[in-house]
């Protein structure tokens, strides 16, 4: 018997993104709750969602404090009426303009560096504009990719660069990137630490040179939901949690039940006597991400449901070219090969929500009891 979203879903073009609301909220609800009780203001970093409708489920109130990837999301979300955007990359001179114009609409937005390089090109367009750029100084706690050194000198001469310009120095960041290499709530709670203790020593240092640091942001998605003590820390941050992917899953961050985003494909055709399964999902669709593949259970490029989510046993998407998607069994599986005729609508987990959701121009929103009742939230793009 066909049930009744069974029908709406089937009125899809494919491949199309699908998005679980109930499930977005209780991911949601997980790590506000979680910030609360740890004594920190959290700071969503809309990133994943780049959606309007996305956002206003993820903060609290609109004016509440976020944090972007690119200078069009910081666009989309003051429109939207945020008014405290942290733009977490670092800064080029080039988008200094920029940033003054999103200012200029009455949002609070800031800025991230590392160097006295883009300390001095912040300071020269404070004077050349006669305002103030605030900015967040980013320390690397685990060698993950940029930020100075919380002991490192260059340390307060950016800091002194940036004052001594007409800047404001709101405060300093980082983010563990490394705890996404390691696995369980202990081995993520040793990286919040570094995270903590990082950034706090940046942050008394400074403020022993004479220079407000008011702001000591932390987080990751991973670090996020496993630190224990966050003393000395004003806010945290965190992106994919809100719809969470098999790479969170993989390192025990979050189950495949809280696995908010599938893309919704096609059965296409058969090779059976090769035991593949084609689909309408190639890489377009799903990204070329293979985040899980270092992994201690490598999930391909995706692991495979029916329409209504059910996963299927070591069934997975294991190769994917530009349309097409080659679905298999896990070679160890002991379990037969599904009978699923061309026709048939299946659901895939993404390894990564953030690549995943960006081949897509938005969400189809699957209600509460998993029917579409004609939403879609659509994405912003470009930087």
């Amino acid at each position: 018997m066909v049930n009744e979203h069974s029908n709406l879903i089937s009125t899809l073009e494919t491949p199309c993104l699908l998005l679980e609301e109930a499930k977005l909220q209780q991911n949601v609800l997980r790590l506000r709750q979680r910030a609360q009780s740890l004594g920190v203001q959290l700071r969503p970093h809309l990133k994943t969602g780049k959606s309007v409708e996305v956002a206003s489920r993820v903060l609290e109130q609109p004016g509440a404090k976020a944090a972007v990837s690119t200078l069009s999301e910081a666009e989309l979300f003051a429109k939207m009426g945020v008014r405290n955007i942290l733009y977490t990359v670092g800064i080029s001179p080039q988008k200094l303009d920029r940033v003054l114009a999103i200012r200029s609409t009455g949002c609070d937005l800031s800025v991230l560096l590392d160097s006295i390089a883009q300390a001095e090109a912040v300071a020269a367009k404070c004077r050349e504009a006669g305002q103030s750029i605030p900015v967040f100084i980013e320390i690397d706690s685990d060698g993950h990719r940029g930020g100075v050194p919380s002991d490192s000198p260059e340390l307060n001469l950016i800091a002194e660069a940036l004052v001594t310009g007409g800047a404001e120095l709101r405060g300093v960041l980082t983010h563990a990137g490394e705890s996404y290499g390691v696995s369980g709530t202990t081995a993520h709670a040793e990286f919040a630490e570094l995270e903590r203790r990082a950034t706090v020593e940046a942050a008394q240092a400074l403020r022993a040179a004479g220079h407000a640091c008011p702001v000591v942001s932390v987080g990751s998605t991973p670090t996020a939901h496993a630190a224990q003590d966050l003393t000395g820390v004003t806010e945290l941050r965190a992106g994919v949690y809100t719809f969470f992917d098999l790479v969170m899953a993989g390192i025990g961050v979050c189950s495949l039940d809280d696995i908010a985003l599938s893309v919704l494909t096609t059965v296409i055709g058969h090779q059976r006597d090769k035991g593949w399964i084609l689909v309408d999902a190639g890489w377009m669709a799903m990204s070329r991400d293979r985040g899980t593949a270092n992994q201690a259970v490598d999930q391909g490029f995706g692991l495979v449901g029916d329409e209504d989510g059910k996963l299927f046993p070591d069934l997975v998407l294991t190769a994917v070219s530009q349309e097409h998607g080659t679905i298999v069994r896990r070679p160890s599986s002991a379990q037969s090969l599904p009978d699923l005729p061309v026709g048939t609508r299946l659901r895939i987990l993404p390894n990564h929500a953030c690549a995943t959701a960006a081949q897509h121009d938005g969400y189809h929103v699957l209600s509460s009891n998993l029917a579409i009742h004609g939403q879609f939230w659509p994405r912003t793009s470009g930087w």
